[in-house]
């Protein structure tokens, strides 16, 4: 099957890319492995998740959050979102299609993507003119290595397939990892009963969500580094000194860590009160572990019934893009730094991966569309 355009995922990148492309007129499909469109969302996410963002920075192209939906938008509500958003514009996709290989063929300089069923277990095969990379950065979940961890006698769980703190009321919890999705899970296991721990290794900026809602309206009119420094002195005001509880804030702030590392500030859920109050302990990085009994660099033993990994993820892209140098690095990122991250070569694109959130998505999504457009209109493919 030939078209001008393939798509591969559907998630929220994927489905914006759609809607973008649409506006053009520009004739496309989606392939998406699952069973359904935003898998992530709605089978991969814990139970208590809100966006991190106020609503107006988290909407897809042509489709902004109704006046009456709560400015931070729960998963359920997201759900919901995604589902008028698919319905809206009528968004298709074939579902049950795992890509295997994508190659650019130079002598019909198109793309050549083979495809399994994974219903009928069958072989199908795509050619497009351009082929843009939709899975986003959030592929499947990582564990790091540790020493021992083989052994570990108790459960074993990434973020991405926790779901409520009251699977572990009354057990010894220990979180590993402090961005925003530790830091949550954290509080959320502390919510329902769970003897909490949370490994924090490395300085990290903490805010609330007001805080950022604050410097992203901020950042429209005031140089980041201005940005940072109001905002880094307005947390430092609420929260106070938190070295004392194992919590260290970078030198460099963190709008600007944000765009050079696409590394977001923690917001805070009601987990530093907890920390505060040693509801939740703190401890250094993991020495060893030795079946329920984990040492911690400081010298420090403490034996736990669980291990819940919020460690991030990790991009398969490359398994099956062999071509991908036209774009990505060998991590499966985009070779190019942020804003020109989504274009590739050989009409190869990515959509999702800026590192930016929602409002990232829709950047690439019609920045993505606008070029192929130019793209097709100088070819005079239409």
């Amino acid at each position: 099957m030939e078209m001008a355009v393939l798509i591969v995922g559907a998630g929220p990148s994927g489905l914006a890319t759609s809607v973008c492309l649409r506006q053009f007129s520009i004739p496309h499909l989606i392939l998406e492995k699952e069973d359904c469109y935003a898998s992530l969302w709605k089978k991969r996410a814990y139970n208590r998740l809100k966006l991190h963002l106020a609503k107006e920075f988290c909407h897809l192209p042509f489709k902004p959050h109704s006046p009456s939906s709560p400015t931070y938008i729960s998963k359920d509500g997201f759900i919901q979102y995604l589902d008028e958003y698919v319905a809206t514009f009528n968004i298709q996709a074939r579902y049950h299609r795992c890509v295997e290989s994508a190659v650019y063929d130079q002598v019909s300089q198109k793309w050549q993507i083979q495809a399994k069923n994974t219903l009928s277990g069958s072989l199908e095969n795509y050619v497009a003119k351009f082929l843009v990379v939709a899975t986003g950065e959030n592929s499947e979940g990582y564990i790091p290595r540790l020493r021992g961890l083989d052994n570990f006698k108790g459960e074993i769980v990434h973020s991405s397939k926790y779901k409520s703190g009251s699977e572990y009321e009354n057990m010894e919890v220990l979180v590993v990892g402090c961005g925003n999705s530790g830091m949550e899970i954290a509080y959320d296991l502390s919510n329902f009963g769970a003897r909490t721990s949370i490994v924090i290794r490395s300085p990290f900026h903490v805010l609330t969500k007001e805080m950022v809602r604050l410097a992203m309206s901020l950042q429209k009119y005031l140089p980041t580094s201005l940005v940072d420094f109001i905002i880094v002195w307005v947390a430092q005001f609420y929260y106070g000194d938190l070295s004392k509880y194992g919590l260290h804030r970078p030198t460099k702030g963190p709008f600007a860590i944000k765009e050079t590392t696409g590394r977001s500030p923690v917001i805070d859920v009601g987990t530093i009160k907890r920390i505060q109050e040693k509801e939740i302990k703190v401890f250094m990085e993991i020495s060893s572990i030795n079946e329920n009994n984990v040492e911690f660099k400081d010298g420090v033993e403490r034996e736990f019934d669980a291990i819940v990994f919020a460690t991030g993820y990790k991009s398969l892209t490359n398994n099956w893009l062999k071509d991908y140098s036209f774009l990505l690095n060998d991590e499966g990122m985009p070779r190019n730094k942020f804003p020109t991250h989504w274009k590739g070569q050989h009409g190869l694109y990515c959509a999702g991966f800026a590192r930016r959130g929602l409002f990232g998505v829709s950047m690439d999504a019609k920045a993505i569309a606008k070029d192929i457009n130019n793209v097709m209109v100088n070819r005079n493919d239409y």
